[in-house]
């Protein structure tokens, strides 16, 4: 039906002149179909899904069934869903799962592979840093992350020095880079202790715990 319309139409199906080689040329090779990498989840390869809406909140929680990160708002404005992508912290229900092809990706559950407790989740418990408890796996990812953007001198709003290579986590930068996660229990308190005491190295950084 193709090719009677287009004998129609006075045209020819077939290749373009210009992809016919000209004298003699060999013809370009076929460009080959790109290969899917799988995410790494927890340590896990994780094929990227078949619907590529999917967001990557919905990969840990729908599929594979790792609930511990949590569906707060679902905008991106609570934090509840905090996970972490080679050690950085993101959104993860911003976030499309085919978007993070070949990368690797750790939920609460795969903090420490062995199963025993994150020292952050054993100060959780020390200081009372949570109350209902469903902020909590999102405030942890994000308060590891924060403290791998201390290490590597990213400023935050309170910064004074911006092109300071070493930051103390003192009290105003760590409620600072934690404002993004939310606690509706209001245990913030707690939070905040619990950071500090984790990864205090200076004494300016206990400041944070006061």
């Amino acid at each position: 039906m193709l090719v009677g319309g287009l004998a129609r139409l006075g045209l020819r199906a077939g290749p373009s002149p210009r992809d016919v080689p000209q004298n003699g040329a060999t013809p370009p090779a076929a460009v080959p179909k790109g290969v899917d990498m799988p995410i790494t989840i927890n340590g896990q390869a994780v094929p990227i899904p078949v619907d590529v809406r999917t967001s990557l909140l919905d990969l840990l929680r729908e599929q594979l069934h790792l609930s511990g990160t949590k569906k707060g708002c679902n905008q991106g404005a609570c934090g509840a869903c905090t996970v972490l992508v080679d050690g950085e912290r993101i959104l993860s229900c911003l976030a499309l799962a085919a978007q993070y092809e070949g990368r690797s990706v750790v939920s609460i559950e795969g903090l420490t592979p062995d199963g025993e407790l994150h020292p952050l989740q054993r100060a959780f418990i020390n200081h009372d840093g949570y109350q209902c408890g469903y902020c909590t796996p999102g405030q942890i990812c994000s308060a590891i992350g924060m403290a791998d953007e201390l290490r590597r001198g990213v400023p935050s709003a309170v910064t004074a020095d911006l092109a300071a290579t070493t930051m103390a986590l003192t009290g105003d930068e760590l409620r600072e880079r934690m404002s993004g996660n939310l606690c509706r229990c209001g245990a913030h308190n707690g939070i905040v202790a619990a950071i500090a005491e984790t990864f205090a190295r200076t004494p300016a950084m206990a400041e944070a715990a006061e």
